[in-house]
Parts: C-alpha cells; structure tokens; sequence
C-alpha cells in the first residue's frame, strides 16, 4: 500500500454500509475493509492504517473486500452484508461453498491468447459475474504473441454484442491507461482467469512496481503456473482498488441460475418460441433453438456449453443446499442434548 494512508471513501465506504452500522457499534469498535485474508487472521485497512486482527473460530465466513468491525483487542467482532459477492463450490470433494472476492465494482476475466483461449471458460466467468450483478469487461492478453488476436476478439464479442473485449500486451503502457481508466477513485476492480494469463503482470502494471512475482507459462502446453497464491486488495495510484485473484483451474458455479440464465440470454430467448414449454431442444417439432443452429444463427457449442453449466449449477446447487440442512439439522441436535444435559445437571 502507499505511505499516504486512504479514506474510508478511498476505499469504497458507500451509503449501503453505513445504513448497517448501529449507533452503538460507532463508538464501540473500528471500522475497516479487509486487504487480505490468511488461515489465523485478517489484514484490515482503515483510516489508521493496516491491521492484523483475529478471526475467531465460530465467525461466520468473511473474504478479501468486505466490511468489518472489530474490537480494541483486534477481534472481529462482525462483517458487514456485501454489496456483491463471487463465490463457487469448494474445489476438490469438499461439499462446501467458497467466497472468492466480496464488493466488487468490475470484474476483469482475463484469458491469455495462446492455447489457454477458450470462449467456454469465458462464459463460466460471464455467468459468475452476472449472478454478482457486477459489469464484467474481458481482458485478451498477450495479443502481441497472437497471429489473429482481432478474430479471437471478435468470438469473444459474439457471446454478447454489449460486452466490452480488449485485447492487450499487458507490457504496453497505452494498453495499461485503458484498463486504468476502469479503475476509478473508491472503485474495486477485481481480476479472475486461470493460471498464466497474466494476471500479476496486469497488477504490477497498473500499480506501478512489481507487487506480484510472475513465473513464465509451460512451453510445451501454454498452461500457466500459481503465481499468486492469495487473494489481495491492492490501491492504486489512482485511488482505485485492485483485487488480484490465484488462478483457478475449477471454477464449479453454484446458486448461479439467474447469471447462467443472463450469460445465454439468447438462448432463453429462443426457448420461449418453442412449440412445446418443456422442449428439451434436441429432436422435438417446433424447436426455435434447434432452427436457429440450422440457420447458423446459434452454434452447437453454444448450446453444449449452457447445458453444461445449466446441469452443474443446479446439482451443486442441490447438494450445498442438502448439507445445509444437514448442519441445521445436526445443529439442532447438539442443541437439543446440551439443553437436556443442563436439565440433568439442575436436577442434581
């Protein structure tokens, strides 16, 4: 962070979080945004500078962005409800949600124009911001190392004629004032793609000096390697707020029905001009879906890739949605024996 230390407003402090704030609450504990969140504890910014504070046990979850209060012993005492919220289910077997980044203004998804080009990934974090109801702006890097980054852009563009597509070498310093103009005063643009895109070397960009270590990609595939392995606040030079993401090889969307559903508005367009509701859009008469693929007007990839997500969505949806019940339900019962236990006690 900078030597000069931000205002709450610098910081992104907006009339939805103070109408949270008790009166109480004002005089009682210290107000920050977290800047970065390890195991043990938290890094919180506020008028007074960074601090460590503890996070105890039995918190609810909290992520790099959000508002906190916490006590003169550096306890959080409790966070703020976000404005926006990115979230995916837990990589790996784990049945669990994860919280990626929390008030977030814009989203930058970058992907890189080598063999890590892929419209279908792109989508997937299309759909992860529409469900955040935060603007999403796509950031094709490495177009000086790409002999057609101009028809690569037009692909991307074609998935949604109102998204904004750049195509940069994130080492070009006129590339850098575009995407900085993005960046505006007490705003927070966060920064999501795979590994090896070029993320961090958009960080030290826009920041001014190298803040993250960059690792050059495998040259036998183009996969990229863990450069950033924590997710961080960054504020920049010109009073924006810069959130860098790790890379994330699973990117698993749950309760993300209404941001798929936007991603491939044309699609749910098209369905509704199908003879039958419940047309599965494959063989059935009448299917406008299936027309507007035979025209040309709509790919199968397109398709593939909505019917994909649509399926995961909902069964990652369903199964979190099942192990909430059963913690309520085990919640309940640990309850349910303390309270008998303490009736037994008294009756001794």
């Amino acid at each position: 962070m900078d030597e000069k230390q931000p205002t709450l407003a610098d910081l992104g402090w907006r009339p939805f979080f103070q109408q949270q704030l008790r009166l109480d609450e004002l005089t009682e504990f210290s107000l920050g945004r977290i800047v970065e969140h390890h195991r043990s504890h938290i890094v919180v910014l506020g008028e007074r500078g960074p601090i460590h504070v503890l996070v105890p046990p039995q918190s609810d979850a909290v992520c790099v962005g959000d508002w906190v209060l916490f006590d003169t012993a550096r306890r959080l005492h409790r966070c703020l409800d976000a404005q926006s919220l990115f979230k995916r289910r837990a990589p790996g077997s784990k049945v669990e949600a994860q919280l990626i980044a929390a008030n977030v203004d814009r989203v930058f998804v970058v992907c890189s124009l080598n063999q890590d080009f892929n419209l279908s990934r792109i989508e997937r974090y299309l759909a992860l911001a529409k469900e955040a109801e935060v603007e999403a702006i796509v950031v094709l890097t490495k177009a000086d190392l790409c002999a057609d980054a101009e028809a690569k852009c037009q692909q991307v563009q074609a998935l949604d004629s109102r998204l904004i597509v750049h195509a940069i070498n994130a080492l070009n310093a006129s590339d850098l004032e575009l995407l900085a103009s993005y960046c505006q005063k007490g705003s927070t643009v966060a920064l999501l793609g795979s590994s090896g895109v070029g993320k961090s070397t958009l960080v030290n960009g826009l920041l001014g000096f190298e803040a993250q270590h960059t690792r050059s990609i495998r040259a036998d595939d183009g996969k990229g390697r863990h450069t950033t392995t924590a997710r961080a606040l960054k504020w920049l030079p010109s009073g924006g707020l810069l959130m860098d993401t790790p890379g994330m090889r699973e990117l698993q969307l749950s309760d993300c029905e209404q941001g798929v559903s936007d991603t491939f508005a044309e699609i749910i367009e098209l369905a509704e001009r199908c003879r039958f509701s419940d047309c599965q859009h494959e063989r059935e008469p009448g299917c406008a879906v299936q027309k507007a693929i035979a025209e040309n007007a709509l790919s199968q990839r397109r398709l593939d890739s909505y019917r994909k997500l649509q399926r995961e969505q909902a069964l990652n949806t369903a199964t979190l949605a099942e192990k909430r019940a059963k913690d309520k339900a085990f919640g309940k019962m640990i309850g349910k024996v303390q309270k008998q236990s303490r009736h037994h006690k008294k009756g001794y």
